[in-house]
């Protein structure tokens, strides 16, 4: 898996920025951006979601959890639901390790017993009161983009 530290350096380098000048524009302490590469220290949460808005990637693009720079594996959008996950496709020859989470990773996954504990946290979480704020705002913001 890619790590958060090395993430940042490369978002930093792909736009060709200097670790201060990075730090200046999103208004952090001058050797902000050097603790984090080096892992001296971890963003603060405010601090991911400003580094994932100023690089324009998704803070799980940011943490090195999925590889996909603009959008999150939709595991809330129902698929996971399914009462049988298919077998994945045989594969015709053994790939070398992969560092960044490889076939063990991805099969862990789609495991329905992962999947059914996944959908079980979220289902708690979201009958929490925080929950409730999050989704009732979020039904809010689509109506209001649907013109309703």
């Amino acid at each position: 898996m890619v790590t958060m530290a090395r993430r940042i350096e490369q978002l930093r380098t792909e736009k060709g920025l200097s670790r201060p000048a990075l730090s200046a524009a999103l208004g952090l302490p001058r050797m902000a951006v050097e603790k984090f590469e080096t892992g001296r220290q971890t963003p603060t949460q405010d601090q991911q979601e400003k580094l994932a808005s100023f690089f324009g990637v998704t803070l799980q693009y940011l943490r090195g959890e999925f590889q996909d720079k603009t959008e999150t594996e939709t595991w809330m959008n129902g698929s996971l639901l399914a009462e049988e996950v298919p077998p994945p496709a045989p594969k015709p020859a053994a790939k070398p390790a992969n560092p960044d989470g490889g076939p063990v990773f991805d099969a862990f996954l789609r495991s329905g017993k992962f999947q059914e504990s996944l959908r079980s946290a979220v289902l708690d979480a979201l009958r929490s009161p925080e929950g409730q704020k999050i989704l009732a705002s979020a039904v809010r913001r689509e109506m209001e983009r649907q013109g309703r």
